[in-house]
Formats: C-alpha cells, structure tokens, sequence
C-alpha cells in the first residue's frame, strides 16, 4: 500500500509540474484537464479500495 502512495504522488507531481507549462487555452489545457480527472478517479478508487480493505478487517479507524 506505502508503494501505491509513493507512486501516486510521484504522478500528481509530474502532472502538477505539467500542469504549470499547459497554462494556454487550446489543446495541451484541455489534455492536461483530461488527465487531472483520470488521477482524481485513480485517487478515489485507491481510496474506496483501502477503505473496503480496512472495512472488511475489522479496523477500528476505516479512513485511508
């Protein structure tokens, strides 16, 4: 699970950091918007995960 975290930020960064050179309406932006909601459903989906993890365990904290 630590690996996947690691991972993750390593690829908000990399988009964070593309982010900052897509700042231009036209197609680069809108690529950049595409793949920022593709990380924010990777995101929920590592987080739904976890949580059923946790639930399923029995843990007494199920936030991730």
């Amino acid at each position: 699970m630590m690996r996947l975290s690691i991972t993750l930020a390593k690829v908000f960064g990399f988009i964070s950091i593309l982010a900052l050179f897509g700042c231009n309406d036209g197609p680069a932006e809108e690529a950049g918007e595409r793949l920022d909601e593709k990380v924010q459903e990777v995101e929920n989906s590592v987080e739904d995960a976890c949580e059923k993890v946790k639930e399923e365990v029995n843990a007494k904290n199920e936030e991730c």
